[in-house]
C-alpha cells in the first residue's frame, strides 16, 4: 500500500484492495473513506465490497465519491462530518489519492491556514497549489 500521511489522523492512498483492509487495520487505521466512484475503471472493487472488507477488519467505512473536478458543497460537508465523527486515524483513497487529499483540504479550509493545508499536501506528494483560490474563498 502506498499510504501518504497528510496530517496526524489523516492519510491518503491510491486505490486500495479488499485484501489490504487487514493490513490497514494492523497499521492502526480505524476508518476507511472511499472517494472513488463505483465503476470508474473496470476491475476496481466497488464500495460495497470495500465496506465489507473494512468492517470485517474492524474498521468504520464511509463512501464519499468524488467525480474528477467536482467538489460540490454537500460533498465537502460530508467530508467535514466524516472528519468530525469518524474514529481516527482515517485512511482515504481514490484512484491516485489526489481527490481524497483535495477533498480533505477543502473540508479543512475553515479550520487551518491555507499555507498549512498546501504544505500538508506537499508532504504527502500531492500538489494543492491549484486549490489555493478555492481554499482562500472557503477560509
Amino acid at each position: 500500500m502506498d499510504i501518504r500521511q497528510i496530517v496526524d489522523g489523516f492519510a491518503a492512498a491510491p486505490q486500495l484492495e479488499t485484501s489490504e483492509m487487514a493490513e490497514a487495520a494492523a497499521q492502526g487505521f480505524r476508518t476507511i473513506l472511499c472517494n472513488r466512484p463505483d465503476g470508474e475503471q473496470p476491475g476496481q472493487p466497488d464500495a460495497a465490497e470495500m465496506e465489507a472488507a473494512a468492517r470485517a477488519a474492524g474498521m468504520e467505512f464511509r463512501y464519499l465519491p468524488v467525480f474528477p473536478g467536482a467538489f460540490p458543497d454537500d460533498l465537502i460537508a460530508g467530508m467535514q462530518d466524516a472528519l468530525a465523527e469518524c474514529e481516527m486515524p482515517i485512511l482515504a483513497y481514490c484512484r491516485s489519492g489526489t481527490r481524497s487529499t483535495m477533498l480533505w483540504a477543502l473540508a479543512e479550509a475553515d479550520k487551518r491556514p491555507v499555507d498549512e493545508i498546501v504544505e500538508a499536501g506537499n508532504r504527502g506528494g500531492y500538489d494543492l497549489q491549484s486549490l489555493v483560490p478555492f481554499l482562500t474563498a472557503r477560509s
